[in-house]
């Protein structure tokens, strides 16, 4: 969709939130909390955001791009360029993180610009009247993007607020998620540290109760990639090079398979695997998801993959 930018405005700690509507359409396809977009930049770049609007008004939506000067480009490029009245072609939702049904209550963890998925999902659960609290991390008050949004569409009921310089806000992960609550579901997003940390402390809850979203792929280790084999559907065998990633042989191989960030964070080239030994280095995949889905861009195999392409 080429949509129009509505209006613009700028948040703590170097974010930038932008809206966007339709030149022609009174209103745009609806989305579900948790949804990005994939917006398309004038290089070629393709860059996802998530939908931090309330998904009740279609009239726009509405993103917060954070400016990271040692990124790839592409928010920098929007935080300097995009002006009101411009035109970004932007894709239809999609949701690799959704807000599952649950009798039980559910816990919002959310680290600087990672409340951007967790907002949406907040005002839905405020307006269903479900029980959740929302933790949110940020170094500082005068720092945390989205603040006064946050405070003025839930409230202080089930708002926790935690700032690094504000000794008395300050909250252990660990003793946070130490005990998890009866039928309790835990859905979280930040940066790369808060990510790991979260990541580490809820490894004892149920497979299935606790969902994350990464705007980074995770640190890999220095281990060197080693070549495999991909064995398709029908037979067809496509060697994987050290030095080259599943998805570009898969391609060459004549399969089209669509891509975005090729860096293993958005999910658009997810595929079913049927038999082997993966090497997961995404940043999408529940663990349950990781016993047969896979994702070609970044991760890798050992010997054989038998992928259902």
């Amino acid at each position: 969709m080429k949509l129009i930018v509505a209006g613009i405005h700028d948040e703590p700690g170097d974010v930038r939130v932008i809206e966007l509507k339709h030149q022609r359409k009174p209103l745009l396809p609806t989305f579900e909390p948790g949804s990005h977009v994939d917006v398309h930049l004038p290089d070629g770049k393709v860059r996802q955001y998530s939908l931090c609007g309330d998904p009740e008004d279609l009239s726009r939506y509405t993103i917060a791009v954070k400016r990271e000067s040692s990124g790839r480009g592409g928010s920098a490029w929007i935080y300097d360029q995009v002006t009101p009245g411009a035109e970004l072609p932007v894709s239809a939702p999609r949701n690799h993180f959704p807000l599952k049904e649950s009798g039980g209550p559910v816990l919002l963890l959310a680290g600087g610009i990672g409340i951007t998925p967790i907002l949406a999902m907040a005002r839905v659960l405020c307006r269903q009247g479900k029980p959740f609290e929302l933790h949110y991390f940020a170094r500082s008050r005068s720092l945390a993007p989205l603040l006064r949004t946050l405070e003025e569409s839930i409230g202080a009921k089930s708002l926790r607020l935690h700032f690094d310089d504000q000794v008395d806000t300050l909250q252990d992960i660990e003793g946070l998620l130490s005990t998890r609550p009866s039928g309790a579901q835990l859905y979280y997003c930040g940066p790369l540290g808060f990510m790991a940390a979260v990541a580490r402390v809820s490894e004892h809850w149920p497979d299935g109760t606790v969902h994350f979203e990464a705007f980074q792929p995770p640190v890999q280790d220095d281990t060197a990639p080693e070549p495999f084999t991909i064995v398709l559907r029908n037979g067809t065998v496509v060697p994987v090079p050290a030095d080259r990633s599943a998805l570009s042989a898969i391609r060459a191989a004549g399969v089209l398979l669509m891509a975005s960030c090729e860096n293993g964070v958005c999910g658009t080239c997810e595929c079913g695997y049927l038999e082997g030994q993966p090497i997961h280095r995404d940043a999408v995949l529940s663990n349950d998801a990781r016993s047969h889905r896979f994702i070609p861009c970044v991760s890798r195999a050992t010997g054989v993959l038998k992928l259902d392409l």
